[in-house]
């Protein structure tokens, strides 16, 4: 598809809006599909995958309910395709996990399907999906401590034909299922994500033949041109002027012992709706995996800016136009150069930009967001090892048993089951009870935590408390929490979240001892792993909360009575165990404007 059109037909609004929703509805399908279909649990419970739509020319056109991480990207990874193969056919599909030529990170597998019309290349239909093996050297799909790309060991596949004329290039299949320590889960979400490509690939050649390539052509730029508009239009509501925020990603014992800054600067030009975020006034790349990919640096920028905008607006080329991400190579949240890892491109850095980008808008009007709980902790771990239910059958694959608090917002207090910054709230989170059935491993607790999320006028997402550990055998555990060192920061007078927790309890003696937030380790039946994740950063002054929230936080568990009196001001009288608490009003005034005296006086 070129961006003139030799036909340009009108589209009326009430056009664009059925044609709009039935590319959504496509997505959804393709998104049904891979859920229903996919083999591990990360796909199938979590739902760690995303689906697009591209068009022949490398723009995005839509994305539908896509985790911001993987979607903002997938013209990178189509135009890849276009520029290593001149003899795209109808049939093809195409499998791209390389983060230097578009990909977000190596476990990212991605199935380009190029769908043509009438003989002609139209769109791209793009199924993302994180995996749970992908061949590294150690049984997870994160090396944070990775030097290279050859220490990580993952097989990269940058745009590499696997299907011609609809059948597997034999080749590229056995390549995977020699290296992947679990083949069989691995083929089985490689046809799901087939699959749904597939689909995309049959619903959009349906809707050509029901409308003709000319209405859709002529459709596609009329909806760029119509989200352009609209993303217009929310600039203007901010306030002008250049923005920074620093937030800090923790140490990485034995490559760098102190946090590592992020720093990210906003300039809004709110006359000319348009705004530019740089961040290359960062370190440069550590000899570790936690730098970004071209992809992720560029995603989470967007995505710290959509976080602020209006909920519906369309996310595709057309909104893209009016914002400009300014990255550079060698920098730690731009670009890597080869083989410079960047394992984890997907989590704890990209976390730290969409927080900060976010945290800086929040002084351009009453828009913004505090950081979110950034962790891939107890939660979210690898585990790994064997199944004697099943023979001794190798498993490996990432919990995501809890979800780290919610930045609280302007609006509304932190999502609580949020999950990472970079999912945007779509990651879903694991039925406990399909894990268990899955995979040999037991879980003891999951509960909230009390006082965990930052006190705010809007307060931040809970932290979760989860322990869990083997069934029969031992079990490899990989963790890669951040947030410990540096919790969740709030904003606009909010205060922090509570920073992560890992430990490591003797069933036997009940004792409990702290251990590394980066790393892998073994555990035995006789342990568990008991992991608190961290919470969201609170938005405005605690004091200017509501006092009737704040009683419903108290009996909800969300806040103590102490931190109740301590941070928001207000004091009780009655009970909490039969639901008698009331807010006594005398007191709660006298003790906020001694509060509000001690606040003023610093």
């Amino acid at each position: 598809m070129t961006h003139a059109i030799e036909h340009k037909v009108e589209i009326d609004p009430a056009t664009l809006a059925v044609i709009s929703n039935r590319i959504t509805a496509i997505l959804r399908e393709m998104t049904n599909t891979l859920l229903r279909s996919g083999r591990s649990a990360i796909l199938t419970t979590a739902r760690d995958f995303s689906c697009s739509i591209v068009t022949a020319d490398n723009r995005l056109l839509a994305t539908a309910e896509g985790l911001p991480v993987h979607i903002f990207g997938s013209h990178l990874q189509t135009a890849t395709m276009s520029e290593l193969h001149d003899d795209i056919q109808q049939g093809d599909a195409y499998l791209h996990n390389d983060p230097y030529s578009g990909n977000t990170h190596a476990a990212d597998h991605t199935i380009l399907v190029p769908v043509f019309i009438q003989g002609r290349h139209l769109f791209t239909a793009v199924a993302k999906a994180h995996q749970a093996d992908i061949g590294n050297s150690f049984p997870t799909t994160y090396m944070p401590m990775a030097n290279d790309l050859y220490e990580e060991g993952a097989l990269f596949f940058p745009a590499t034909r696997i299907q011609r004329n609809n059948e597997d290039v034999k080749d590229i299949i056995r390549m995977c299922r020699l290296r992947i320590r679990v083949p069989d889960q691995w083929y089985g979400d490689y046809l799901a994500c087939l699959g749904s490509a597939r689909i995309g690939e049959r619903r959009l050649t349906e809707l050509a033949e029901k409308y003709g390539s000319d209405v859709i052509e002529s459709f596609v730029e009329e909806w760029f041109a119509y989200s352009e508009r609209r993303i217009e239009h929310a600039i203007k509501k901010l306030k002008s002027g250049t923005y920074t925020a620093l937030t800090h990603h923790d140490p990485l014992p034995g490559i760098i012992d102190e946090s590592i800054p992020v720093k990210v600067t906003a300039t809004v030009d709110a006359d000319a709706g348009r705004i530019v975020i740089d961040l290359r006034d960062n370190m440069d790349c550590l000899p570790a995996g936690i730098n970004m990919s071209r992809a992720t640096s560029t995603n989470s920028a967007v995505t710290g800016l959509f976080n602020v905008l209006d909920a519906d607006m369309p996310h595709n080329h057309g909104t893209l136009q009016r914002v400009e991400v300014l990255i550079r190579e060698n920098c730690i949240v731009g670009f890597p150069r080869h083989p410079t890892s960047c394992s984890m491109a997907t989590s704890n850095l990209a976390d730290r930009v969409i927080n900060a980008t976010q945290t800086a808008l929040s002084a351009a009007g009453e828009f913004g967001l505090a950081e979110g709980g950034a962790s891939l902790g107890a939660g979210t771990s690898v585990i790994a090892g064997k199944d004697e239910r099943r023979g001794d059958t190798p498993y490996v694959n990432q919990l995501v048993v809890t979800a780290m608090g919610g930045a609280a917002s302007a609006v509304c207090d932190g999502w609580l089951t949020m999950g990472v910054p970079v999912t945007g709230g779509l990651l879903l989170r694991d039925s406990v009870e399909i894990d268990e059935q899955k995979y040999p491993v037991h879980f003891d607790r999951l509960q909230l935590v009390a006082d965990s999320g930052g006190a705010g006028k809007n307060r931040g997402g809970a932290a979760t408390l989860i322990e869990y550990g083997p069934r029969f055998s031992g079990m490899t555990v990989a963790v890669f929490a951040d947030s410990g060192v540096n919790p969740a920061k709030g904003t606009q007078g909010g205060l922090a979240g509570r920073a992560h927790y890992i430990g490591l309890k003797d069933l036997h003696t009940g004792v409990e001892h702290v251990i590394p937030s980066f790393g892998q380790f073994e555990m035995s039946p006789q342990q568990r792993l008991v992991g608190i994740d961290a919470g969201g950063g609170g938005y405005g002054s605690p004091l200017a909360r509501e006092v009737e929230r704040v009683r419903l936080d108290v009996l909800e568990g969300y806040v103590s009575l102490a931190c109740a009196q301590d941070l928001y001001g207000v004091v009780f009288d009655g009970e909490v165990a039969d639901e008698s608490l009331r807010v006594d009003v005398a007191k709660t005034q006298a003790r906020r404007a001694a509060l509000y005296s001690q606040t003023a006086s610093l």
